[in-house]
């Protein structure tokens, strides 16, 4: 099907390759708009179901279809339930980086945003679970936040929007590789929904963000992307949304020139790929002696 005339060595001949990654965010995105929302028994139980309910029906709808996944977890989620990013590592999937407390890195000054990131990566070295990659809180990365990731040895982040397809990203601290996100790839937009603090405003049928995610497929499969969907557990892991999901990897898989990877190998693939872009990241006001041109 593809017309994609770049022929990328890291999708190794697929017209497109699926990265299917979950943000295991349990309670961490209500506690960071506000301590208080702790006391909110509807709220956290709302968002315990990611972790209690959605993920385990999550890991056996990949067992079931055979497929590989990447689950980014906040370090305050591994550390308040220890076991549950190892027993991911042991269905053969991916645990990565996604902050300590799920607060933007935007949203901190440069020394919070450092201290919460090697927070994280404290918990999972306690644990020994391995890191690859990370991906930004909301994916409001920060001007800092590639330095981070390359300074501390990671491969990959995954919170950017440049692109369609992997690209370098060059650091003060060596390249890693950008596996791009976009909105419509994300279940946030499609289901999420809290009256306090208010997230979202509507609920939208898995029909409808089956269509969407079909659709977004078909037109990467021309044009030789990375399909990278980004679902939470306590979203995307209730019946009829899990149902959703399901449908949408069989017809992946039906398809026939689609490839289903963890994100540590895409980003492995994406490295070694001489044909890889790079880009700096870089503000649009920057001083030229912080961010040379």
């Amino acid at each position: 099907m593809t017309e994609n005339k770049h022929h990328d060595n890291w999708r190794h001949g697929a017209a497109a390759v699926v990265t299917l990654t979950f943000d295991v965010d349990a309670e961490t995105p209500i506690l960071a708009q506000g301590r208080h929302y702790a006391r909110h028994a509807s709220t956290m139980s709302h968002q315990a179901y990611g972790p209690e309910v959605g993920l385990p029906r999550i890991l056996a709808l990949l067992d079931d279809l055979r497929v590989p996944a990447t689950f980014f977890v906040p370090g305050w989620v591994a550390e308040q339930r220890p076991g549950l990013a190892g027993s991911i590592v042991e269905r053969g999937h991916e645990v990565a980086h996604h902050s300590y407390s799920h607060r933007p890195p935007t949203s901190m000054t440069p020394e919070e945003e450092r201290a919460d990131f090697e927070r994280a990566l404290a918990v999972f070295a306690d644990q020994g679970v391995e890191i690859a990659g990370h991906r930004a809180a909301l994916w409001e990365a920060s001007w800092q936040t590639a330095d981070l990731v390359a300074e501390h040895g990671l491969r990959y982040d995954s919170s950017l929007m440049g692109d369609d397809r992997p690209y370098r990203v060059a650091t003060r601290s060596g390249d890693i590789v950008e596996l791009p996100v976009h909105w419509s790839l994300d279940d946030w937009e499609q289901y999420a929904f809290l009256p306090e603090p208010h997230i979202g405003s509507v609920i939208e049928s898995p029909a409808k963000a089956l269509e969407l995610w079909r659709a977004e497929l078909d037109g990467m499969r021309r044009y030789g992307c990375l399909f990278n969907l980004c679902a939470h557990p306590f979203l995307s892991g209730r019946p009829g949304r899990a149902e959703a999901l399901r449908q949408l990897i069989e017809y992946a898989l039906a398809c026939g020139d689609v490839r289903f990877a963890r994100c540590r190998d895409v980003a492995e693939d994406a490295a070694a790929d001489p044909g890889l872009p790079t880009r700096t990241p870089r503000p649009p006001d920057a001083d030229p002696e912080v961010y040379p041109v």
